[in-house]
């Protein structure tokens, strides 16, 4: 697409009211959408833009390191460099100066480059890292992080086959692949406007990244199980769940945020799950929590984490979070799990997860957990994974990274009580 003044501007605008970092990017720039009137073609590379910046924001700190790192200088460097512009094509919108020193962005080599921003990582997030990778892994890890992700959705097999939703797919024309481990997920090429099309106003797909997807083959709840999503958020795991119950038994959607119990209801209401009950609950240890204890089959906890696996869809979490922020996500998680564990019935399981790829928030909480509760044992997840007829090598516990696995990086334990 030709960049004009135009589009230059509304780029730089976009970038200014996000790289404060005050708010999540996706929510500032859907604030930013509403208020422009912005044509769709401009959205789109608008879009894009900003979330190159974001994924490669240290490398074009870098290249600008000199002159100030403004928007626009971000905006400019990120379409050369990343954007698969040339410099003939920017000159008419480039001021007098910019044009030498967009040659030089163009030459800089990531090899000649510092670990941190080769990986795109800030540096206390490598010294994290170092504790349990080697720099080549560090690296691998942060390249892959770089790459946008794939849209992954999951078929409701409550409504659908996946055999079906694919032929349709294909009838209108669009590329999609069964994902490679998950039996109800299914993997798009192109990211398309998805709530408009009739597979998902109908309720036969929900979008959910495949490494999500397989959380619910970990907890393997049967049909008249007593299940609780422990963080169940906006639901996607829960509906899942349902699916996977053939809506029978009873399923507690647990949150302590209404706006995001609200957002259940019409995915609720498409999706044809009938035994799924949402719960507000105040904190961990709500009265509600405790009137359950004791009584439950399956619970998946999928705890508040630092999303650091997720890089690849928000590229802005790795400047949100800080070794504070992380500090204070790993005692609300290791609370989270003692108050979710007492509510299993003896033999019942738990799946502990977090879309993390830092041991602190993950291995460490589990070894705690267990060592604080020894009427809890760890039930190799690739064990579990094999029972189910999922076809992936995995060890004590699920780790599911970018470039390894084609999803999210993610992380679960299966937990039993004994």
């Amino acid at each position: 697409m030709l960049i004009t003044e135009y589009r230059l501007d509304l780029i730089i605008q976009a970038l200014r009211a996000i790289l404060p970092l005050a708010h999540p990017a996706d929510t500032t720039l859907r604030y930013f959408f509403q208020n422009e009137r912005i044509g769709s073609n401009e959205r789109a590379l608008v879009a894009e833009t900003v979330f190159g910046v974001l994924r490669h924001r240290l490398l074009l700190e870098h290249a600008c390191a000199k002159l100030d790192a403004t928007p626009r200088r971000m905006a400019l460097a990120h379409l050369i460099r990343f954007g698969g512009y040339n410099l003939r094509e920017l000159e008419p919108v480039l001021k007098r100066d910019e044009k030498d020193w967009l040659a030089t962005v163009k030459a800089v080599k990531p090899a000649d480059l510092p670990l941190p921003v080769q990986a795109e990582l800030p540096e206390w997030l490598i010294e994290k890292m170092r504790a349990s990778y080697s720099d080549e892994d560090i690296l691998t890890l942060g390249v892959a992080m770089q790459q946008g992700a794939p849209l992954d959705i999951r078929v409701n097999t409550l409504l659908a086959k996946r055999d079906d939703v694919l032929q349709q797919l294909h009838d209108k024309k669009i590329e999609a692949t069964p994902t490679p481990y998950s039996p109800v997920g299914i993997r798009l090429k192109e990211k398309i406007p998805l709530n408009k099309d009739v597979l998902f106003t109908e309720g036969k797909v929900e979008v959910q990244d495949e490494g999500s997807q397989l959380l619910g083959f970990l907890l393997a709840p049967r049909r008249n199980d007593m299940v609780v999503d422990f963080c169940a958020g906006a639901g996607g795991k829960t509906l899942m769940l349902s699916a996977l119950m053939n809506s029978q038994g009873r399923l507690y959607a647990m949150d302590v945020s209404e706006k995001r119990l609200a957002n259940l209801k019409p995915r609720l209401k498409r999706s044809g799950a009938s035994n799924i009950q949402p719960m507000l609950i105040a904190h961990e240890n709500d009265l509600k929590v405790k009137r359950l204890a004791g009584k439950i089959d399956r619970v998946l906890v999928d705890a508040p984490c630092s999303g650091l696996g997720t890089l690849r869809r928000n590229p802005d979490l790795k400047f949100r979070q800080s070794p504070g922020s992380l500090e204070e996500l790993t005692q609300k998680q290791a609370a989270i799990l003692a108050s979710a564990s007492r509510l299993l019935k003896k033999g019942g399981r738990l799946v502990y997860a977090t879309c993390s790829i830092l041991p602190e928030e993950n291995q460490h909480i589990v070894q705690a957990f267990l060592a604080a509760h020894p009427d809890f044992v760890l039930r190799p997840a690739g064990e579990v994974l094999q029972q189910q007829k999922i076809a992936l090598e995995m060890g004590d516990y699920l780790e599911l990274r970018p470039h390894l696995h084609g999803t999210d990086g993610f992380f679960a334990a299966v937990l039993e009580r004994v």
